[in-house]
């Protein structure tokens, strides 16, 4: 299989670049996954259709927007009542997905060619993401695991805690290198390393 061409471009330059102090408090990074895809259940089938997420991937959810899980390989989480976006390493989960649904639960819709993921790790990743989006990134509002769907000016966004100091973002591929770009000018401070 042919390696897919990053979004990002010439604007990924893995490096250091620290801050005047000469710190790197935050990683960004393009996580690459396999499968991104997402769920909608029809009025009246968000159980079914989180019991066959469940099912299908151990991630047990519950309904409603931000609820989520995350397990290394694999996550997912709620972004309106009965809509989920899920995430694998391993390509194919939107065919799999789509038949242990079924049309009589909902809709399952493969986003990996149209979704880029990208990733802050670092102690100063809820500070940095606090620039661009209005919402609370403590782990008290903010614990592992819960989504948010969200948008940077006309850039929407995904995004996920998926450790304790990790966020990851899903974006449209055609605004990848703009949010990337702006992430890297708003790490500067805190200094930052591409991986």
């Amino acid at each position: 299989m042919v390696e897919p061409v990053s979004p990002l471009g010439a604007a990924w330059k893995p490096g250091a670049y620290p801050n005047t102090a000469g710190e790197s408090g935050l990683v960004l990074s393009e996580t690459r996954p396999g499968s991104i895809v997402q769920a909608a259940a029809w009025r009246g089938r968000e159980k079914a259709l989180i019991a066959a997420i469940t099912s299908l991937t151990g991630l047990a959810l519950a309904d409603g927007a931000g609820a989520g899980r995350v397990d290394g390989t694999k996550a997912a989480f709620g972004f309106a009542p009965g809509k989920f976006l899920l995430v694998d390493q391993k390509e194919g989960l939107a065919a799999v997905l789509g038949a242990a649904v079924g049309v009589e639960t909902g809709t399952v819709t493969d986003l990996s060619h149209g979704r880029t993921a990208l990733r802050l790790a670092g102690p100063k990743a809820e500070w940095v993401l606090a620039k661009f989006f209005a919402l609370d990134f403590s782990q008290t509002a903010f614990p592992l695991g819960v989504g948010r769907a969200t948008s940077h000016h006309d850039i929407f966004a995904q995004i996920q805690r998926s450790g304790a100091e990790q966020f990851d973002l899903y974006v449209f591929r055609s605004f990848a290198r703009a949010l990337w770009t702006a992430l890297c000018h708003a790490s500067k401070e805190t200094g930052y390393r591409v991986e």
